[in-house]
């Protein structure tokens, strides 16, 4: 499987990286984020740190990112989109999401 990226935004400020591998799914924040005067967690499940966080499953607090319900279905039938492929609607729907942080899929 290719392994893929989504570019994490915090108030618009490019904050980290999460991607998905044949393990399961990394997320780390950029040093330069945390290097910057106004640096915040993205969530209080991911603490500031320079250490990529590893998981086996999805990360819960980018699984409430995505739409639930009719909007789900809605976003997975125009995304053609699994409603289980939960990277793949991260990667398509959560570039406007509702609160403080967004995620784009990255082209690497």
């Amino acid at each position: 499987m290719m392994a893929r990226k989504g570019n994490v935004f915090y108030k618009n400020k490019h904050a980290g990286i999460i991607e998905e591998t044949d393990e399961g799914y990394i997320f780390t924040y950029l040093s330069d984020y945390l290097n910057s005067s106004t640096v915040k967690q993205i969530s209080v499940t991911l603490p500031l740190t320079s250490v990529p966080y590893q998981s086996k499953t999805f990360f819960p607090f980018f699984d409430g990112l995505i739409p639930e319900g009719w909007m789900l279905q809605i976003a997975a039938h125009n995304w053609k989109i699994d409603s289980r492929d939960r990277m793949g609607l991260l990667l398509a729907v959560c570039k406007d999401c509702i609160g403080a942080v967004s995620v784009e899929a990255s082209d690497e």
